[in-house]
């Protein structure tokens, strides 16, 4: 399976995350997205959880697929008490709502009932917590959605969301969004807490780890995205690909007959089957989802 982007915004409703993270200032809640920076536990009382975190990491790193990648992280997350994700990244980000979820990779340990309602009923596109990641670049509690509809700021299309992820069990956790280096490049996580814990729970989970999850997250994120990944019926033939890299080398119709020895008329018809692939409007369109999928100039593992 597998979408999300845009630049933090002064005007936002959604109020920015604050990158710093505070060790030494007075106790703050965790729930504040930002507006307060969010004070973690002394350094030493978390030492001896260093030695896992990089056993964590180096797993992460050595890993050379996208799914042992998630694999690893939902079984992370999941000793923190977020057992349920959605990830979703997208190089191809115009409008949220032009977004074609075709070009998204989106991966999640959420039932399938879920995903389908999730998606289907474009919940993916009107939860608030989506709205924020959209904004924004860190980390912000769901309490938050709490704080929106005491104050009356939720949307009618907001409230239908959140009454769904409510019932399905879908009410308390954390969402974070990625800096990314290109405006049409969008990647967020939706960490939801476990059947049975509140958000003040998720809250002290977070001011106790909220830095090494975080950090996590934020490697795995850069991980997935640099790894080839095939999104849901857009699979390249070694051929399509060979064809592909020829024309990102600048090679024409014609000289690329020549290399692999066949008639011009095969080569356009690998690369119509490429297009059509990779639900691309244009030659030039199918090299860029290639590339930026890490489809083509890749070895074969």
């Amino acid at each position: 399976m597998a979408t999300l982007k845009q630049r933090v915004t002064g005007d936002s409703q959604y109020p920015p995350m604050v990158h710093e993270i505070d060790v030494t200032a007075d106790s703050r809640d965790a729930h504040d997205c930002g507006q307060r920076p969010v004070r973690m536990l002394e350094i030493d009382s978390q030492a001896e959880a260093i030695p896992a975190i990089f056993d964590h990491v180096e797993k992460i790193l050595q890993s050379t697929s996208v799914d042992e990648i998630w694999a690893l992280h939902c079984a992370k997350m999941g000793q923190y008490g977020f057992d349920r994700l959605i990830y979703a990244f997208t190089r191809f980000l115009h409008r949220l709502e032009l977004t074609d979820l075709n070009d998204v990779l989106i991966l999640s340990n959420m039932s399938r009932s879920y995903l389908d309602q999730y998606f289907g009923n474009r919940y993916h596109i009107t939860g608030p917590m989506t709205r924020w990641a959209m904004a924004n670049t860190g980390a912000c509690s769901w309490r938050m959605i709490e704080e929106m509809a005491r104050r009356g700021e939720l949307s009618e299309e907001e409230r239908r969301t959140v009454a769904f992820n409510r019932s399905m069990g879908v009410s308390a956790g954390y969402s974070i969004s990625f800096g990314d280096i290109a405006s049409r490049f969008r990647g967020a996580i939706a960490l939801c807490a476990a059947p049975g814990l509140s958000q003040a729970e998720a809250d002290a989970t977070w001011q106790r780890h909220g830095r090494e999850i975080l950090m996590i997250n934020q490697i795995t994120h850069l991980r997935i995205i640099n790894l080839p990944y095939v999104l849901e019926n857009q699979s390249l033939t070694p051929r399509q690909r060979e064809v592909l890299e020829l024309i990102a080398d600048g090679r024409s119709n014609s000289e690329i007959a020549a290399i692999l020895g066949v008639i011009p008329a095969t080569v356009e018809k690998h690369l119509r089957l490429a297009r059509e692939a990779l639900s691309a409007d244009s030659t030039t369109q199918a090299v860029l989802k290639a590339l930026f999928n890490n489809l083509i100039f890749r070895n074969e593992m």
